[in-house]
């Protein structure tokens, strides 16, 4: 690998383009992992990007009421998944890791392990997505387990900009995680601009008043291709304002209206945050395994990196 993520991230004046994946379900053979592995790198082919983000899934049911659109299944461990890709596509990987199901010790082996076996060196931790159940590590104790981990790991963390439209305190949310280890941040999909932006204003002023850098942000975006993936969005937490619901809705072609309002929406964070001198990367994800929506995401990958590295470049001739 030419250069690893943490010296990308520190260069504020580049954007950093990720490309977010889930490992295949429990049961998988090797073989098959394999060529899931290469159909998606082969999609990547022709695209420039930094790394990927590989999601360790979790049985959100506990958070909401409603069923889920799409089946919860298990996945194979996202280390193995995440050691493979990275090995395939020459390419860094960053390895989410829900952290409630094991405790202190047992979070700490997955760590030694993370690290030895598996050659992962990037990490995102993921608390449980409720209060409810059993819980054996918090999120802040996990971060502690992290510090006295003799590893060199680069910390990220998530920020959701939804939790700062109804509580107005993410901000402060990043502010505790950096002072905890996090070294960036990646978002929630973002289909509300106005709530991200309201997020991201907010933590650019409070670490002014601090005299301190703001951390890199990584923005994740999804294309939508159906009412199904529209209902899983939302059950997943991702707010979608009533009249964006209806323009993919009501689409001849849901997918590139998607497209077109998540061009949309970046052009609008872009307008605000740049100034404002956060680091800014791009997630791009598939939140369906429907061949036309990975597709879209290739596309929507093209889309907005270009629309970045535009706005990047325009603001080095200021």
């Amino acid at each position: 690998m030419k250069q690893d993520l943490r010296s990308k991230f520190s260069d504020s004046s580049r954007g950093v383009y990720l490309f977010g994946t889930t490992p295949p379900k429990a049961g998988t053979t090797p073989e098959a992992t394999a060529e899931i592995a290469e159909k998606l790198l082969q999609r990547l082919e022709h695209v420039e990007f930094d790394g990927l983000i590989v999601y360790d899934i979790q049985d959100e049911s506990s958070r909401i009421d409603k069923p889920r659109p799409f089946p919860y299944m298990q996945t194979l461990d996202p280390r193995a998944y995440s050691k493979l890709i990275r090995e395939k596509a020459e390419k860094p990987v960053i390895t989410y890791k829900s952290v409630s199901q094991r405790d202190a010790a047992s979070f700490t082996q997955w760590l030694d392990k993370a690290w030895n076996e598996y050659g992962v060196r990037d990490t995102v931790l993921v608390g449980s997505p409720s209060s409810d159940g059993d819980i054996k590590l918090s999120l802040n104790d996990a971060y502690g387990v992290m510090r006295d981990h003799p590893a060199d790991f680069q910390l990220g963390g998530v920020t959701i900009a939804e939790r700062h439209a109804v509580k107005g305190n993410e901000h402060e949310r990043l502010m505790t995680k950096s002072d905890q280890g996090c070294e960036f941040f990646v978002s929630q999909a973002v289909y509300d601009a106005q709530a991200t932006i309201d997020m991201l204003s907010s933590y650019a002023r409070k670490c002014r008043e601090q005299g301190i850098e703001p951390k890199r942000v990584i923005l994740t975006f999804t294309p939508c291709g159906s009412v199904k993936t529209l209902e899983f969005m939302e059950w997943l937490g991702i707010s979608v304002p009533e009249a964006t619901r209806f323009r993919i809705m009501d689409a001849r072609q849901p997918l590139q209206e998607s497209i077109r309002i998540c061009r949309n929406n970046l052009e609008q964070i872009l307008e605000a945050v740049l100034p404002l001198n956060i680091p800014i990367g791009l997630n791009i994800e598939s939140l369906t395994n429907r061949k036309e929506e990975i597709e879209a995401s290739i596309r929507m990958f093209k889309l907005l990196k270009s629309i970045v590295d535009l706005r990047l470049a325009e603001a080095d001739l200021i």
